[in-house]
């Protein structure tokens, strides 16, 4: 009888603090998206659905924020792209030309001025700094800490977790408490909650950004890992850094809000070779 009390007690605590945490993490956002399904507002609250087979897709999306004078701030112009199922693609380009913006719209987080879009579901958003999304004391609570949602026996959340964890590289720390983790270890605890929830859709926002070379090594095969192992993930990850190129599929590059070129890498690095090129031959020395 006691242990059913604190199995009741564990699933009800993992319920309220699931919902609490992707309540701030929908951070208000009014975005309608649905399974296989894009969905357009057109300006009058209309919604306009059609099907896609990619595992993300992008058609002349655009967003804008209002300005301190009155007028509109356009941020992203006019982006197309897809990215199919059982693929890591990056998205790059120079800070401040809009790619976590943009990660954020495919999150949910924020609402598209005009255009369309699809993400399978279920996605997850896993933030720049892992301290935001890293919640728990210990790993292997915190990757069971957003099932409290789903209708799980005990033995259940278990093998999930143990499953996520192994997908990951970590299931041999699953009782480390949180604080004694490297910052490349508790980004794999992150991205392991994500796949305990069965997640069809990584968005990665710059992972690697505070870590050294061992511990960015050790992200990008977890996720590299978790996308080949099944061919259902798709990851979608953000970075400013060309040297992580060559671990992806393909990508996306960015320049003041507009999407230049996407493509297999090899199509990705001969674009940027001449579109280097042609920078340094327009600057008169």
């Amino acid at each position: 009888m006691v242990g059913l009390v604190k199995r009741w007690l564990r699933r009800g605590f993992l319920q309220l603090m699931s919902a609490a945490f992707l309540s701030i993490q929908a951070g208000g956002a009014a975005l309608a998206l649905s399974n296989g399904v894009c969905r357009r507002g057109n300006g009058s609250g209309r919604v306009h659905d059609y099907p896609t087979g990619a595992a993300v897709e992008v058609r002349h999306l655009s967003f804008s924020v209002a300005s301190k004078r009155g007028g509109v701030l356009p941020i992203l112009k006019d982006c197309s792209f897809r990215v199919p199922p059982g693929q890591l693609w990056m998205l790059l380009g120079p800070n401040g030309c809009g790619k976590s913006t943009l990660l954020k719209i495919l999150a949910g987080l924020l609402k598209p001025t005009e255009g369309t879009l699809h993400v399978t579901r279920p996605k997850s958003f896993v933030f720049q700094n892992p301290d935001h999304q890293v919640v728990m004391p210990t790993v292997e609570a915190d990757v069971a800490f957003g099932l409290g949602k789903f209708d799980l026996t005990l033995d259940e959340v278990r093998s999930r977790v143990s499953k996520a964890l192994e997908a990951v590289g970590m299931l041999k720390y699953s009782q480390r408490p949180i604080h004694t983790l490297s910052g490349g270890q508790k980004q794999r605890v992150a991205i392991a909650g994500a796949l305990a929830e069965a997640c069809k859709v990584l968005l990665l926002d710059e992972l690697t950004t505070f870590l050294d070379e061992h511990d960015q090594l050790g992200v990008i095969d977890a996720v590299k890992s978790c996308v080949s192992c099944t061919r259902e993930v798709a990851a979608l990850w953000v970075t400013h850094r060309l040297e992580e190129l060559k671990y992806a599929d393909g990508a996306i590059y960015m320049e003041d809000g507009r999407i230049l070129k996407h493509g297999d890498v090899p199509s990705i690095i001969d674009f940027l070779k001449k579109h280097q090129a042609r920078y340094i031959e327009s600057i008169d020395i």
